[in-house]
């Protein structure tokens, strides 16, 4: 018996007896739906936090130079702190002095900030925003575009002048239902023209990137961000091939300018999007392997289920198994009769399965700040897991319904 026979076959039985086959593989379909949409969820949290700090917060290919760490998932220790608040500052002449060393290709930006709460013309107040006081290199390294106006050069930040790149949220807001190109934007009482409007960017982690002020580094907005320090200095590769030199480069001039000892550690951080996610990747791991080992609880049950049910059908279909092989079939045709049966069922309910995970994840994710993403390994995995169970289920009935004799199978009633 051919393979696509005995499908057909299968079907048609599964058509006779429909209760009998939604009883069946409704433990299977339970198993493989909660095993999608767990994994969608964390797929879905792993791209956004990838996303959020890759393409958002840390850049693609960069390093942040900082005096501690901006990211930690893990705990970080009182004594940690401590330490962490007794390291030396980071200055514009560590910024200069790194831009010097930087490798062919690599990109640099100073980005100092704050949280202030400017004023304009048209709207006296209004929430903080995200101060910037950025050199003219920030805006490539971000990868930010403007949709309106133009962002400012490396001879505008030479000469200090007082302009300012604003988010499209604070541009609605400052300047309601007007163009705010060569408008003032009152920053702790001092006017900065406005030159350009980021385009849309959303929202980090709560945090609106459309609410925000980039201002030459050169310019006033220096002292209201930092008078004494760096928030920090960004260092673009030129390929994620290059991040280890760089990174090397970086981190040989700062520890020479600390003069630290080759047995002293860095007192200083240097952050990537790799280093920063590495705690959350290995919590990631241990999430998708929970959301497969829990819902396999169901696809055990589900498979106990087949087992059972295609017990009862070759008991019941004992003198149907006596004709067939009265008629010629083989001992592997009435095994692989069976052995498709049971994985047909397993199959279709994992099909079914995949259908109400991808719902439930898509429920997850309207009603809920989570953000899902279906895995397309996850469906892959469901499917071969539908197969390998009605397989294994069907493995031990289809043995029994061979070894039938045919002679006492046929005076069966």
């Amino acid at each position: 018996m051919s393979l696509i026979e005995a499908a057909r076959l299968a079907i048609s039985q599964i058509r006779v007896q429909k209760l009998k086959s939604f009883f069946t593989l409704l433990g299977v379909t339970i198993g493989v739906m909660f095993l999608i949409a767990v994994v969608s969820i964390v797929n879905g949290m792993g791209n956004y936090m990838e996303d959020a700090f890759a393409g958002k917060f840390l850049g693609v290919n960069t390093i942040n130079l900082r005096r501690f760490p901006d990211f930690n998932m893990g705990n970080v220790t009182e004594e940690q702190w401590k330490e962490w608040q007794r390291r030396p500052y980071i200055t514009v002449a560590d910024a200069e002095a790194i831009r010097d060393d930087l490798p062919p290709g690599a990109k640099w930006a100073i980005d100092d900030v704050d949280w202030l709460t400017p004023q304009s013309k048209y709207v006296a107040s209004g929430p903080q925003l995200i101060a910037h006081a950025a050199t003219a290199g920030y805006f490539d390294i971000k990868n930010l575009e403007v949709s309106q106006g133009r962002v400012f050069t490396e001879q505008e930040d030479q000469l200090g002048a007082a302009v300012v790149v604003i988010g499209s949220e604070t541009a609605e807001h400052y300047f309601p239902s007007l163009d705010p190109i060569g408008k003032n934007l009152l920053i702790e009482g001092l006017p900065f023209r406005v030159i350009g409007v980021l385009e849309k960017q959303g929202s980090a982690f709560g945090l609106s990137l459309d609410r925000q002020a980039i201002a030459p580094f050169h310019s006033p907005m220096s002292r209201f961000t930092g008078p004494r320090n760096l928030y920090g200095v960004l260092v673009q590769a030129p390929s994620p091939q290059a991040m280890s030199d760089v990174q090397g480069a970086v981190q040989e001039v700062m520890r020479r300018r600390h003069r630290l000892l080759p047995t002293q550690n860095d007192d200083f951080s240097l952050e990537s999007s790799e280093s920063a996610l590495s705690t959350w990747q290995s919590i990631q791991k241990y999430l998708v392997l929970a959301g497969i080992f829990l819902p396999a609880i169901g696809l055990v049950v589900g498979a106990i289920v087949i087992m059972n049910i295609m017990l009862v059908a070759v008991a019941e279909r004992t003198r149907e198994i006596g004709i067939r092989k009265s008629l010629g079939a083989r001992r592997r045709d009435i095994m692989s009769q069976f052995l498709v049966e049971a994985a047909t069922l397993s199959v279709m309910g994992a099909a079914i399965g995949i259908a109400l995970g991808f719902l439930l994840a898509r429920g997850v994710a309207a009603i809920s700040p989570l953000p899902t993403s279906v895995a397309p390994w996850s469906v892959v995995v469901a499917i071969a897991l539908g197969a390998g169970i009605g397989i294994i289920a069907g493995a031990y009935p289809a043995s029994r319904a061979s070894r039938l004799d045919p002679i006492a199978a046929l005076r069966s009633e």
